[in-house]
């Protein structure tokens, strides 16, 4: 749907305050912006809206997500292991995290999967929702869910767009990786089949963690994000989320090293599905009888599968779920932005992670 004159306007004005350092009169103006466009504002939503802590807020959201639940007094699938609350410090700041070990882990090396949360989330939704905790204990993984504050970003998301947070061993990409590197140093991890996921803002942050840190991450799972590098500020990641046109910066460019399975609904008008085909951009189809398309049912939510490979042969999956609003596939309504229709994004994702493994060693000081 086209934005109106009078949105563009306020939206101008609020993009002219903040550069001006009124961050209160810009806020202001992004409000009245999204005031007066009821209809648009699932568009913009509460995703990826802050720029140097300037909040913005919305009304009920269009889409039919649904929000997190009370938990029920009795035990939960996510709470049969050991769910714990730590924190990780460094130069560029620090972060709270929970770590999920599961039941029967017995010190043995196993998989770690880093899940990353999308905006006004934190660990405990995030795992609700997706229930990797559960496929955990069925597959033997350590789960780590980083907490972004709201000190951080108003909203709780991830700053994927700012340049300092899009950089390896800068900002928040340093606190991820080394949230990574101490779960990996106080646990025995397979240091080979370390994998890192995300929703909305959290897998644009994984997309960047992943062209990043090759090194560290032996495959990504991207559900309802985009590509690293799609934006630097405000205004080109409203961009980047409406499927406008903006530029790549430079720097990620490069072909992708590090396997990738994505996740987008069509239906999603938080963020475009456009997003998907840039995060695969670099792959093209695998003409080989198993890399055939394939389509299905599950759940009531249609969606067709595409599998990719790039130049340098690494292996890339499209999930695109017809109909699907911006939420996790299949996910459990406890947590918030999921979608109970739909393919089970967590295992699909889990399969993909546990048919890769990175060679070689890591390098915990890089």
């Amino acid at each position: 749907m086209k934005l109106n004159e009078g949105f563009l306007d306020s939206m101008k004005e609020a993009f002219a305050r903040f550069r001006e350092g009124d961050a209160a009169a810009a806020t202001d103006a992004v409000q009245r912006a999204l005031r007066g466009e009821a209809a648009n504002a699932a568009s913009t939503a509460r995703e990826f809206t802050d720029v140097e802590s300037t909040p913005v807020h919305v009304a009920e959201r269009a889409e039919p997500v649904h929000r997190a639940r009370p938990r029920p007094a009795k035990s939960q699938p996510e709470d049969c292991g050991h769910f714990s609350m730590r924190s990780y410090a460094n130069a560029a700041g620090q972060r709270n995290y929970k770590l999920y070990v599961p039941k029967g882990y017995t010190d043995e090396p196993v998989p770690l999967i880093v899940m990353l949360h999308g905006c006004t989330q934190d660990a405990d939704d995030f795992a609700a929702g997706t229930q990797m905790n559960a496929l955990a204990d069925s597959h033997k993984c350590l789960v780590v869910y980083p907490i972004q504050p709201q000190g951080a970003n108003p909203s709780k998301c991830w700053n994927w767009f700012k340049r300092v947070d899009q950089t390896r061993e800068k900002g928040e990409p340093s606190l991820i990786a080394g949230i990574t590197r101490e779960v990996m140093a106080t646990h025995r991890v397979d240091r080979n089949r370390v994998y890192i996921a995300g929703l909305s803002a959290g897998g644009a942050m994984a997309a960047v963690m992943a062209q990043n840190y090759p090194d560290l991450y032996a495959a990504a799972g991207i559900h309802s994000g985009l590509a690293a590098g799609c934006a630097h500020d405000l205004p080109s990641a409203l961009a980047a989320m409406r499927g406008g046109k903006r530029r790549a910066d430079a720097r990620f460019v490069e072909p992708p090293r590090c396997p990738l399975i994505v996740f987008h609904g069509d239906a999603d008008t938080t963020v475009h599905y456009t997003n998907a085909g840039d995060l695969v951009r670099a792959f093209t189809e695998d003409t080989s009888a198993r890399g055939q398309p394939s389509s299905g049912i599950a759940a009531g939510r249609k969606h067709t599968v595409r599998r990719l490979t790039s130049a340098d042969g690494v292996p890339a999956e499209l999930w695109t779920i017809h109909g699907a609003p911006h939420a996790w596939s299949g996910g459990n309504p406890r947590g918030s932005y999921t979608d109970p229709s739909g393919p089970d994004a967590s295992a699909e994702m889990l399969r993909f992670f546990l048919a890769h493994s990175r060679p070689g060693g890591v390098t915990d000081s890089e």
